[in-house]
Formats: structure tokens, C-alpha cells, sequence
């Protein structure tokens, strides 16, 4: 098994980083003029957020979820500043962090104490799993920094949403908050039978924090999600009744193993339970078959592993990546080292560093769209996801090997 030269895989992460800090991450509250909030977030103060979405074309910036966005980005920054020994990744992920606890609800007097305003596809209703997806970035940085004030805010804000969104009986998170009413709402998700909820245990944030406070309540949910996920498989490996993948279309979203999968590792280590290994190894095996002979991931990838010709989504390998690391650490199967590779090398080769458009200097491509318009403009499409878990893979290979 020939392994990625690490000295390679270290400089596409540093470009990777800079892209982060010195291009897509605001040094300011107000908003530049190359940059929409073409969703209408009611957000006040912009310095930190990651800019999540960038058309080459038009060399125009725009925001999806800010929140969770930037949250993994902290991750990724810190990840780097440890792996990579370079200080200053770790000024970036404090900004992202200023980001994102700027637009927390934090008065214990008030109903939605610990409450981060993580909106996503409705501009003012705030979406669980962006909450979820936002926290682990959070958690590694104050544990790198030992700020007990940032855990405190971090436990307020697992506490919100176990008290507030978890449906405990069907083992399920409710998916929308409206901060206004102070209420949960219906949220226009595919779920299961319609039951409006989903099986939500991204980045195992849940067992976090259990192991920082002890509180049971925490695992409780967490595990009684976990069984859910084993339950609801269709297929093995994967559950396309719940959005964002599409039973209706037959197709997969790329990084649900990711936030699903991966996830029943943990809930394995505190249970012994080898149910759970079982499926985060058959979403690894659902994975591989879905990832392309070049490392490359499709969005529209359906039951058949048939895919449309575009659509090109450079997170899934980056996901995916993680996914067969973790599946190597705890297996010592070569097979998963060798598909964490190739996924890998897939994002180091669609990096771009020599560019004519300098907001796109040190960024992983994230997809290529069929003709704009049926013109000649350049059909590249930045997302930062696709740059944030490309360095977060490279940190898990570089700790790997």
C-alpha cells in the first residue's frame, strides 16, 4: 500500500487554511460588497462567519448556514494548529467561535437560555441538526484554549436542545425552533412515515457532552437515537427515509453516513454493543461503493449507485475520508486506508493555487455545474465545506499514519 506523501498532504493543508482565514472568513460585522445575504439571516454582527458559498462565474460570495458552517471550520482550524504546529490557524478558529457565540441566547432567566441561532433553510427558525453540527468545533477549542467560560456555554447550549427538541420516545429530534414564539415548529423535512423528526447524533457531540459533565441525560439520548439509526436502515448502511436524502428520487445525500454513520462508533465504545459497529461498517461499505474509481463523490447517487453527470460534491470525499480513517483505526483493515486515500488525493488534486481570481487561491473545488447559462463562464462553484473536511481529513490521515 503506497501512502500519500505526508510533507504534500501538510502544504494543501496550510493553502487550504489560508484560503479559510485570509479569503473566505469576514474580518468585519458589516458585510463587503462582493458578499450577499441573498437568504435574509438576521444576523447583526458578520465578523468571524465563514463565507459558504462563492460563484466563480460571477465572483460573487453568499451565505447557507453561517452558524454550522463556520462551527466546523473552528474545527478544522484548530485541528490544523495542532497537527500542522502552527499557532495562528488557532486565531481564526477564535474568530469563528466570536461568530458564532455573538448569536447565542445566553440569560438563564429566559426561556431559550443556551439557545444558538443556527438558521439555515428558513432565515429566522433555527435548525437543530446546524445547532449539532456547530458545537464540536466549539468544544475542541476550549479544550485547546482551557476555557471553562466557553464550556458553559457549550453545556447551555446541549442542554437547550435536549430539553427542548429531543422526542425520547420515538428517539428523535425535532428539526425547527422559532425564537420568536419561543416554540417548536413543524418543519418541512422528509422524515420517516411523516413522524417529524430525525434521528439526529452529529459529530457524537451528545456523548461529549456526557463525558464533561456526567450527565446521563446526554448518553441517554444519544443511545436511544443510536438505536433508532440500527432500526431505521434502508438500506443497510444508510437511511434515504429522512432527509436530506430523497426516497421519493431514490437518492443519497454524500455526507449522511458521515453525520450518522460515523457517529455509532461512539455510541459502540460506551456500550460494547456490536450493533452499532456493525452499521457505521455498513456505512462505510455503502461509502465506498458510492465513491468514484478517482476518490470523487456525485451528490445524485442513487440506489443503484447510478449518478448524474454533474453535481460533483468534493465534502462527500472529504467525509468519506473520515469516515474509512475512523473505520481503520478501529478495524486495522488496510481496505480503509486505502479508500481514505484515494478520497484524499482526490481533494488535493482539485485544489487551485495558481489562479487568476485571487478569492479562490488555496480552495478545494466543491463542484463543477454543467454550462452556466449555456455560456462559457467558469463553471466552478466553491463551497467551504469542501476545503473545511478536506483539512479535517488530512489532520485525522496525518494523526493516522
Amino acid at each position: 500500500m503506497t501512502r500519500l506523501d505526508a510533507k504534500d498532504v501538510r502544504t494543501a493543508m496550510e493553502h487550504a487554511c489560508h484560503w479559510l482565514v485570509d479569503i473566505a472568513q469576514l474580518q468585519s460585522d458589516e458585510l463587503p460588497a462582493d458578499t450577499d445575504n441573498s437568504h435574509g439571516f438576521p444576523y447583526t454582527r458578520w465578523r468571524g462567519a465563514i463565507r459558504g458559498e462563492y460563484s466563480a462565474a460571477k465572483q460573487k460570495w453568499w451565505f447557507f448556514c453561517p452558524v454550522w458552517h463556520t462551527g466546523q471550520a473552528v474545527k478544522a482550524l484548530v485541528l490544523a494548529s495542532q497537527t500542522l504546529e502552527q499557532p495562528r490557524w488557532i486565531n481564526g478558529a477564535k474568530l469563528g467561535a466570536e461568530f458564532i457565540y455573538n448569536h447565542q441566547v445566553y440569560d438563564e432567566a429566559g426561556p431559550d437560555h443556551g439557545l444558538i441561532l443556527a438558521y439555515e433553510d428558513l432565515p429566522e427558525k433555527v435548525n437543530t441538526s446546524a445547532i449539532m453540527e456547530c458545537m464540536d468545533g466549539l468544544m475542541r477549542l476550549a479544550d485547546a484554549e482551557n476555557d471553562q467560560a466557553a464550556w458553559d456555554r457549550i453545556v447551555a447550549a446541549g442542554s437547550f436542545i435536549v430539553d427542548k427538541m429531543f422526542m425520547p420516545e420515538e428517539g428523535l429530534f425535532r428539526d425547527l425552533y422559532d425564537p420568536k414564539i419561543h416554540s417548536v415548529i413543524p418543519a418541512p423535512y422528509r422524515t420517516k412515515d411523516n413522524i417529524g423528526g430525525r434521528p439526529l447524533v452529529e459529530d457524537a457531540i451528545l456523548v461529549r457532552l456526557y463525558e464533561r459533565t456526567k450527565d446521563r441525560k446526554y448518553l441517554d439520548a444519544h443511545l436511544r437515537v443510536s438505536r433508532q439509526l440500527v432500526a431505521d436502515q434502508r438500506p443497510k448502511g444508510n437511511w434515504i427515509d429522512y432527509g436530506p436524502c430523497n426516497a421519493k428520487e431514490g437518492t443519497f445525500h454524500p455526507r449522511h453516513t458521515y453525520w450518522w454513520g460515523l457517529p455509532l462508533l461512539d455510541s459502540y465504545h460506551v456500550t460494547g454493543e456490536k450493533c452499532y459497529l456493525d452499521t457505521a461498517i455498513a456505512s462505510g461499505e455503502f461509502t465506498a461503493r458510492a465513491l468514484r474509481r478517482d476518490g470523487g463523490y456525485i451528490r445524485g447517487t442513487d440506489m443503484d449507485f447510478n449518478t448524474d453527470s454533474f453535481g460533483h460534491v468534493t465534502s462527500g470525499s472529504g467525509c468519506a475520508a473520515i469516515l474509512f480513517l475512523r473505520l481503520f483505526q478501529e478495524t486495522k483493515e488496510d481496505k480503509w486506508m486505502e479508500l481514505a486515500q484515494r478520497a484524499i488525493s482526490y481533494c488535493m488534486r482539485v485544489q487551485l493555487l495558481d489562479v487568476q481570481d485571487k478569492n479562490l487561491e488555496g480552495v478545494i473545488l466543491e463542484k463543477v455545474l454543467p454550462p452556466v447559462d449555456h455560456t462559457d463562464a467558469s463553471p466552478y462553484y466553491i463551497r467551504d465545506l469542501g476545503t473545511i473536511f478536506f483539512v479535517i481529513a488530512a489532520a485525522e490521515y496525518l494523526r493516522t499514519i
